[in-house]
């Protein structure tokens, strides 16, 4: 018998989302960086989310294991450029190398977007603003515009709340065996040449 595996990616899109909202409040202006976003980068944000890549990969599934896997460690690596010129260990990066950083970030985003094009409409939502996200912020740190970064902080909230709702909507919907919050499920293929096309 077929052993029946528990659906990881809830966990992964709150801890993706929740860590996202706390920082993007700051991005907003609202707050500080504190301890707050710093834990919740290395634990929920970054721990939960390596977790459930490798979750994902004993599901055979190599989107979740690239996507869930990168973003925890993307999480670690920020909060290590954070803390270590803290430490003494490195210098501070200048604003215009961790704008590099972050337009790498985007194209990375970016061409995961691509792969939720045969997807629902929640993670076509969630990766396409994430992508915004990290675009405008580098774009900040490029070029210094400090209301860039304000915005980008609204959209990253955006982002955050986007990627808690679908992480609820997958609990609720399996829990009920029914659609409680609707995912915007793709629509069938018209024919097997549209299919594959839209797969690609």
């Amino acid at each position: 018998m077929q052993n029946k595996y528990a659906n990881p990616a809830p966990l992964g899109l709150c801890g993706f989302g929740m860590t996202t909202i706390l920082l993007n409040l700051h991005n907003a202006g609202l707050f500080e960086i504190s301890a707050v976003i710093l834990a919740m980068g290395l634990c929920y944000g970054g721990m939960a989310q390596v977790l459930v890549g490798m979750m994902e990969f004993r599901r055979g599934n190599t989107f979740g294991t690239l996507a869930f896997t990168s973003y925890g460690l993307f999480w670690w690596s920020l909060v290590l450029i954070w803390v270590l010129p803290k430490t003494g260990v490195t210098a501070a990066t200048p604003a215009e190398f961790v704008g590099w950083y972050l337009l790498l970030w985007g194209i990375f985003t970016l061409c995961l977007f691509f792969g939720t094009l045969n997807g629902t409409r929640a993670a076509q939502f969630v990766f396409g603003s994430l992508t915004t996200l990290f675009f405008m912020l580098a774009y900040k740190d490029f070029t210094g515009n400090h209301a860039v970064g304000i915005m980008a902080g609204y959209v990253g909230i955006i982002c955050g709340a986007s990627a808690i709702y679908e992480a609820i909507a997958l609990v609720l919907n399996e829990k009920y065996g029914r659609t409680v919050l609707p995912l915007g499920e793709p629509k069938p293929a018209r024919s097997h040449a549209l299919n594959n096309t839209v797969a690609a």
